[in-house]
């Protein structure tokens, strides 16, 4: 006979069993035992065709009052089973375990009491074991009991502490025990029991250690277990997170290098759906998907799309195309939103310094007469705001500060009213037109140039490839007229973006060490750089990608659409 602790998952119930029935048995009068204590005597089992999995002769009530309580407390335990071995009679090898079981003192305080000073004697878990007819396991979480202080030892003697509770004070340090006695002490204060104290002594998340990605001796921190010693965990929740986001960042690296076209990392808690996907190889452009819980588990879903995708990728077969190469993703790398911030202000940008450059202006203004644009009417760029954060955004910006000062300088150059706010923009009657033109008959090349510098930036249309070549053309820097404010990071929502621009501005180490943080925690670390607060060293000048001349992309999805505009621009430039 080999004693063990078994999964309750891989038992099930023997015909041969005397009380077996497809109807589950009355457990009621063991059933606020096993609730206190869990299963003191060993099911009584035998091997049912594979090394994995067992029937129980003997112990069906027990089993089914073990199924109940895991039910209850949504955690499913093993149980102690004496595991039958060929020429076993059943009956005197239940016999002997219940009468051994009887030996032993009920009250489990008492039993600690004893095995200590067994051990004490000499004798090992295994001969204590072997003397009561109890797995080791079962010795183990007796002996436990010593890591309580006596005031909860004696609590639990006195049934004022349940079983539950005691287990997880075992995973408690002195220090927490103690505050925990000064809690239940005081009528006005919750000391926590079961699972809320499992939460309590973890700040409310316990990872176990067997959902780490990295080798357990790398983490560095203390690791407790419990008091049926089957599960350890770890302390640092904090640590452990990084840890573990460095191994899932190295995992995805290793995807792409192995020749994925793509690996998303999901929030924790972010479940992947199978039903919203297609399985897809990757030599038709499948991507991994990585899904992380937040107890720390991390699934790998290898070959995946979207169904959206899947469907487009069909289509183009159908079409006769050879999709060899990767699917282009639906999604742009800008929202709405952020696209038409960006704009706006590498458009802000461009034409205050437009301003300081008239035979650009003057030139431009010629192409424009030639080849016309939606704006040469003349019309003013109307800079459509999507919302009033960007709108304030944008008024506030230096730039704009820097193009209102030159409003007033042509406006005095005109002769106009001070409280104009536009040059150009008329409706294209004689009188306004004969007017101005005497105006610029009186006025000097050189002043006629600036007039024209500012009708044209006047007429500039946002978010066009011509912002971009005037950008680079000019070395327009806009860190000297932009900073990065509450409109821009509301606006920043992209998961992959945001982890690129933290490797960015803070270097890889940080950014794969956050990778499966929610995005607004990686958008503080990000602020926490540019502030250089919360012991994060301050970085200066930093600017997206999307900011600077020539512009750049975070990925390879496209949707950019300046971004686009500007490679098309270079590839026709380069062909003549």
């Amino acid at each position: 006979m080999q004693l063990a602790h078994i999964p309750i998952d891989r038992l099930s119930v023997s015909i041969a069993n005397m009380r077996h029935s497809k109807r589950a048995p009355d457990i009621s009068d063991i059933l606020p035992s096993v609730r206190a204590r869990g299963v003191l005597v060993p099911l009584l089992v035998r091997p049912n065709g594979t090394p994995e999995s067992f029937e129980i002769v003997a112990g069906r009530r027990r089993y089914f009052a073990a199924k109940t309580v895991a039910g209850e407390r949504g955690e499913v335990e093993a149980l102690p089973c004496a595991i039958m071995e060929d020429g076993d009679d059943a009956a005197a090898l239940e016999a002997s375990l219940i009468e051994n079981i009887a030996r032993l003192d009920p009250d489990e305080v008492s039993q600690w009491e004893t095995f200590t000073r067994l051990i004490g004697q000499g004798r090992t878990i295994s001969d204590v074991a072997a003397t009561f007819g109890i797995t080791e396991l079962q010795v183990r979480r007796i002996l436990a009991l010593g890591r309580l202080l006596p005031k909860i030892r004696e609590a639990y003697r006195k049934d004022e502490i349940d079983a539950e509770t005691v287990r997880h004070l075992t995973m408690a340090s002195k220090d927490q025990q103690k505050h925990w006695l000064e809690l239940l002490a005081d009528p006005d204060q919750y000391a926590p029991h079961g699972r809320q104290l499992k939460q309590w002594l973890f700040g409310g998340q316990s990872i176990s250690t067997k959902v780490a990605l990295f080798a357990v001796e790398d983490y560095g921190g203390l690791i407790v277990s419990d008091l049926f010693g089957e599960d350890c965990y770890f302390a640092d929740v904090d640590l452990f997170w990084r840890k573990q986001n460095e191994a899932i960042a190295a995992k995805r690296d290793a995807y792409l290098e192995a020749g994925w076209r793509d690996v998303a990392v999901l929030e924790p808690g972010q479940y992947f759906h199978s039903y919203d996907h297609e399985k897809t190889p990757k030599k038709k452009g499948g991507k991994v998907i990585i899904a992380v819980s937040q107890r720390g588990e991390v699934e790998f879903h290898e070959g995946w799309l979207t169904r959206k995708e899947a469907r487009r990728l069909r289509f183009d077969e159908q079409d006769g195309e050879q999709v060899e190469t990767p699917v282009k993703m639906s999604r742009a790398e800008l929202t709405g939103p952020m696209q038409n911030y960006v704009d706006l202000h590498r458009h802000a940008a461009v034409r205050a310094a437009l301003f300081d450059h008239p035979g650009v202006a003057l030139r431009l203004m010629v192409a424009h007469a030639i080849a016309g644009s939606h704006l040469w009417q003349v019309r003013l760029e109307p800079q459509r705001a999507a919302n009033q954060a960007i709108a304030e955004s944008i008024a506030a910006s230096k730039a704009e500060a820097v193009f209102a000062g030159k409003l007033r300088e042509v406006l005095t150059l005109l002769g106009r009213l001070d409280d104009d706010t536009t040059i150009a923009g008329g409706y294209g009657d004689d009188v306004t037109l004969a007017t101005i033109f005497v105006q610029l008959l009186a006025l000097t090349d050189e002043d006629v140039a600036r007039v024209l510098a500012f009708v044209m930036a006047e007429t500039l249309c946002a978010g066009t490839a011509v912002v971009e070549l005037l950008g680079a053309h000019l070395n327009v820097d806009m860190a000297t007229c932009w900073k990065p404010d509450d409109a821009f990071f509301d606006l920043l929502r992209d998961r992959e973006v945001v982890n690129a621009i933290l490797a960015e501005i803070g270097g890889n180490e940080v950014a794969d060490g956050n990778v499966s943080e929610k995005v607004k925690t990686q958008k503080t670390i990000i602020r926490d750089f540019i502030s250089g607060q919360n012991g994060r060293q301050k970085v200066d000048g930093w600017l997206p990608r999307w900011m600077k001349f020539p512009v750049e992309s975070y990925t390879e999805r496209g949707g950019f659409r300046t971004a686009d505009q500007w490679a098309e621009v270079k590839a026709l430039a380069g062909s003549e």
